[in-house]
């Protein structure tokens, strides 16, 4: 199971770097135009603060296990990118419907499940 949530870690990661570093690099212009007609905009700010947090998460899921420091913010990052997908299926429902929310609802299932295989629990005081 931990080459199964390794693989899936450096797969969401590279997704998250992608769509992040896309979101960071591009001219606020280019990316207020991006996307479908019925697509809801949200303000450039905005976009460029899920770009940081989808880059911060994508390292959180890769550097914690690599480094093997701090293993527990594996977890942690996983869970938040998981709200940023939730997020965006819910936006994308909104403006495309609910066939074109199957990639973000795909990529959170994912994130759910690394947040949980990663996930340990502080142990209790020996009782």
């Amino acid at each position: 199971m931990n080459i199964v949530l390794w693989i899936i870690q450096v797969l969401l990661a590279l997704l998250f770097l992608f769509a992040g570093g896309t979101k960071l690099a591009l001219s606020i212009e280019t990316l207020t135009a991006m996307g479908s007609p019925n697509q809801v905009h949200l303000p450039a700010l905005l976009i460029r603060f899920i770009g940081l947090c989808e880059v911060l998460g994508a390292l959180g899921l890769i550097l914690p296990g690599l480094l093997r420091i701090r293993k527990g913010l594996t977890s942690l990052a996983a869970a938040g990118l998981l709200i940023i997908m939730i997020g965006a299926i819910v936006l994308t429902i909104m403006g495309d419907g609910f066939g074109a929310a199957i990639v973000p609802l795909v990529t959170g299932l994912l994130c759910a499940l690394v947040a949980y295989g990663r996930w340990h629990p502080a142990p209790h005081g020996g009782r």
